[in-house]
């Protein structure tokens, strides 16, 4: 079980955080927002009616650091900007998905999930607006 992101820092693979993208904070919340997510999902399929839910969760959820990672891969400006704006969505759509889960979730854990969707997403503007203006 997930307990605190810096606990969880601390059980990422070396070869993650050694990566290059390890020092973007956005994609460790992103990653960590993943492993929540698949803890979340197994509390979901208990109940019949969690399993729709469950499937576009994890898929949305899994996407916002895909997409910081291809955007990431093909070098910096309008392509990772447009990359970014494309895990936006994802991370919007996953707090929708998170919403439609609501009965099946306790309060405390949609609050932090929530909270934690509206973190990435105040960490992402910045950087797609950056990104947006870069030059190659």
């Amino acid at each position: 079980m997930v307990a605190s992101f810096e606990e969880w820092l601390e059980t990422a693979h070396p070869t993650v955080r050694s990566g290059p993208l390890w020092s973007f904070h956005v994609y460790q919340k992103a990653l960590f927002a993943y492993d929540l997510a698949w803890e979340d999902c197994d509390k979901l399929l208990k109940d019949r009616r969690g399993e729709m839910i469950t499937r576009q969760l994890i898929r949305n959820v899994g996407s916002i650091s895909a997409n910081i990672e291809e955007g990431y891969g093909r070098g910096f400006g309008a392509d990772y900007a447009y990359r970014l704006r494309i895990a936006m969505g994802e991370v919007r759509e996953s707090q929708g998905w998170y919403w439609r889960a609501h009965k099946l979730l306790p309060q405390s854990v949609l609050s932090h999930r929530l909270d934690l969707l509206n973190e990435i997403i105040a960490m992402l503007v910045p950087i797609i607006k950056q990104q947006s203006t870069h030059k190659k």
